[in-house]
């Protein structure tokens, strides 16, 4: 099995810290990922957050970048030896996804939230064959939800969806529930837990805090109301 190298250049070697406190803490540095319970984020749902990632930010600095694409395609040839093609959930997904196609060498297409409104009204893009074995490539994962409707899309086209691999998750319970229930194995470089335990480690939030950021994790959709 090839095997491909992790790119380091953060003066951090992984071996003193977990990949995903590791990448947890390069998040915050390039403040993709950032914590304020003072001032509470609002999500699109309406949710209120003390923690907001957006990945996006990776794609700026070429380190990082270098770092996310060799996770992924670990992650991939670890975990799902037998895919065949790599698909990104379009729009923060297709970045990520087609540098780990890139680097494993096999094909990418990508998915819309919905079917184009005009030429051949394609949602899913790219050349997709029925019965191929798919990863899909996320860039977050929060309720699962949009996800897990991407893997309904390519479902429905005929794929065999085998897993899916994203840079960071929240770890809500009803994700975890949610990905179960869909028989759809997700892996992450980095995780909330991981992110708890560097923010605590840097003293980031006082002791009484945790507490509260731990109840926002059990459930966010009530939490600050």
């Amino acid at each position: 099995m090839v095997v491909f190298l992790q790119v380091c250049a953060f003066g951090v070697g992984l071996t003193a810290m977990s990949t995903s406190k590791h990448f947890a803490e390069k998040l915050m540095q390039i403040k993709a990922l950032q914590m304020n319970l003072q001032k509470p984020y609002t999500w699109a749902s309406g949710w209120h957050s003390p923690v907001y990632c957006d990945n996006r930010k990776t794609l700026s600095f070429p380190y990082v970048r270098d770092f996310v694409k060799s996770e992924l395609a670990n992650m991939v040839l670890e975990h799902f030896p037998d895919a065949e093609v790599i698909a990104g959930v379009a729009t923060a997904g297709i970045p990520h996804g087609v540098m780990a196609a890139d680097l494993l060498k096999l094909p990418f297409i990508y998915v819309r939230a919905k079917p184009k409104e005009h030429g051949m009204g394609n949602q899913i893009e790219g050349v997709l064959t029925p019965g191929q074995k798919v990863v899909i490539i996320e860039d977050l994962v929060s309720t699962g939800k949009s996800s897990l409707q991407v893997v309904d899309v390519l479902r429905a086209e005929g794929a065999d969806v085998i897993g899916m691999c994203a840079l960071f998750t929240y770890g809500f319970p009803v994700a975890d529930e949610a990905f179960a229930k869909a028989n759809v194995p997700l892996f992450t470089i980095s995780n909330y837990q991981a992110l708890m335990e560097v923010a605590e480690e840097k003293g980031l939030f006082k002791p009484e805090e945790k507490v509260t950021l731990e109840q926002w994790r059990v459930d966010p959709g009530n939490w600050n109301k």
